[in-house]
């Protein structure tokens, strides 16, 4: 089986109840989740198990693992009731979305692809095909997405299936066709009017709730190949 990811659906679910299917060296797999697993630039979420700290999650071949502080744990068949913990939650929303205001005002203005990236709450790295990088690109980029953000655009989550998705234009350059073929159901990340991408991570709900962020640095990673290091503020 496979653990039902409920933040897909809602990034905002913050407590849930789950039925543990599998129990292993103090971690706990569930039925279903509203906590989300590292992976895709994105860190995990912490909170608690029915009074267990949750410190870690994983997902491992479908299942979603819960590495959790405490004693006893529960048995497989029990009903646990989870609680995320919101604050470092909605820091992550908002640096992710931030992230894809990002790469959609890059490539609406240089049509420059990202290349990778990472987060933490509040502050993360991107890194483009830029060589180099534009004249005072630093002071450019932070007014063109701060203006985005400040345009409170809406965030939309919805679901396509495979072959639509691999046929969308706006969703090409996050290539989609190398996304497994085992998954059928594409979700897509829409910051209406701005920037469209494949996503599984968690998002705010409108651009205005991210607040402002701050170029921090700018790094050379080799030929055609720019760092972007931001940090989130309050508006």
């Amino acid at each position: 089986m496979e653990t039902e990811l409920l933040y897909l659906r809602d990034a905002y679910l913050q407590q849930f109840e789950a039925r543990v299917v599998g129990v292993r060296d103090n971690a706990i797999a569930l039925d279903q989740t509203a906590f989300y697993p590292t992976g895709g630039g994105q860190p995990h979420d912490v909170g608690t198990l029915s009074g267990l700290e949750v410190t870690e999650v994983r997902k491992e071949d479908g299942l979603v693992w819960h590495t959790v502080v405490g004693v006893p744990l529960p048995a497989p068949g029990a009903t646990v009731a989870g609680v995320v913990e919101w604050s470092r939650r909605h820091h992550l929303m908002r640096t992710h979305t931030a992230l894809h205001v990002l790469c959609g005002v890059i490539w609406n203005e240089w049509h420059v692809p990202v290349t990778g990236g990472n987060m933490e709450p509040l502050s993360a790295r991107m890194d483009f095909e830029f060589d180099p990088l534009p004249e005072g690109f630093a002071a450019t980029v932070e007014a063109l997405v701060n203006a985005e953000l400040a345009a409170d655009r809406p965030i939309e989550v919805g679901f396509l299936p495979r072959d639509t998705a691999v046929h969308d234009a706006d969703l090409i350059r996050t290539k989609v066709n190398m996304i497994p073929e085992s998954v059928s159901e594409i979700r897509v990340v829409d910051i209406v009017g701005l920037d469209k991408q494949a996503d599984g991570g968690t998002h705010v709900r409108s651009t205005g709730e991210v607040g402002r962020i701050r170029v921090v640095k700018t790094e050379n990673k080799g030929k055609g190949n720019k760092r972007i290091r931001v940090e989130i503020i309050d508006a």
